[in-house]
């Protein structure tokens, strides 16, 4: 992956080097520590959340050693990158570098061993926090940046219309939501169906001329969604959305490319306010698309 700047001297006993399997218990650990330091809104995560970034992080590692790194200094983890490649994308599912480390080149050295697993992708995608120092990181690399927008409050469901075309998903629906993803960023997902199968609620639409799918999670929030028109999407947001009434959501990763995410969420009574930023390269920010923070 070019970064467009050359890498930075590491400072004295960093040494850069594949990740492990032995290695999850502390890159976790890390990870917390990190974006906790950069999200305002974060109280480090609960124990059920570290299992399930272990879990995907152990996913990937299978799936794409290649593109896992780490960061040691005498033997102490400083930093990590994990990023992922499917048909013609690559995408960096994690970058985090411990804060005493943090601005003196770790996370760029790091971005550019894990963008060797880039070479003959056409599309590149990431999620990020609105910390400075990453965003500049990311432009130097070359990705375009788009805001993010957050859904947040309680949810009424007063403004919220049932569809009845919306049910949960099979294992019959696999080739076709890979179909619908390669339209939308350029490649299927794969083996990453059965993580996201495994830890969140499958919904889809599926009607002769158009259709979609969602992954919800267990606090109504939809983690991916991707769908061929935004009436479906609309339909699979709001669908997601309906047990939660009187219940505060938080539903991330919207951008401007997908107001219709913004209709539902007035609708229901939510908030907007900005964060984050979705990183592309080779691609426009996809649309009706939800991104995953990670699996983007």
């Amino acid at each position: 992956m070019d970064t467009r700047a050359p890498a930075p001297l590491l400072p004295d006993g960093i040494v850069v080097r594949p990740m492990r399997p032995d290695d999850l218990d502390d890159a976790e650990r890390l990870s917390d520590l990190a974006f906790s330091r950069i999200d305002a809104h974060s109280t480090g995560r609960t124990p059920q959340r570290a299992a399930a970034w272990k879990a995907r992080t152990a996913h990937l590692l299978a799936q794409d050693g290649a593109g896992c790194w780490v960061a040691d200094r005498d033997g102490r983890m400083v930093g990590l990158a994990v990023s992922l490649r499917r048909e013609t994308l690559w995408a960096l599912a994690t970058l985090a570098v411990h804060p005493d480390w943090q601005g003196r080149g770790v996370g760029h050295v790091l971005l550019q061993a894990a963008g060797t697993h880039a070479r003959g992708a056409l599309r590149g995608m990431i999620s990020s926090f609105s910390d400075p120092r990453a965003v500049r990181r990311y432009r130097t690399a070359g990705f375009d940046l788009h805001p993010q927008m957050l859904l947040e409050g309680v949810v009424h469901v007063d403004g919220l219309e049932a569809s009845r075309h919306v049910r949960d998903g099979t294992g019959g629906d696999l080739e076709w939501m890979d179909s619908l993803d390669r339209g939308l960023r350029g490649a299927g997902r794969g083996d990453d169906h059965a993580l996201l199968r495994a830890t969140h609620r499958s919904r889809v639409v599926d009607r002769a001329h158009r259709r979609g799918y969602a992954y919800v999670g267990e606090d109504h929030t939809v983690v991916l969604l991707a769908a061929s028109d935004r009436r479906t999407a609309a339909e699979l947001l709001t669908d997601a959305w309906l047990g939660a009434a009187g219940e505060v959501v938080r539903q991330p990763h919207v951008t401007a490319a997908n107001q219709w995410a913004l209709d539902v969420g007035l609708a229901a009574g939510l908030s907007v306010r900005t964060e984050g930023y979705l990183c592309v390269r080779g691609l426009k920010p996809p649309t009706p698309y939800l991104h995953h923070g990670s699996l983007l």
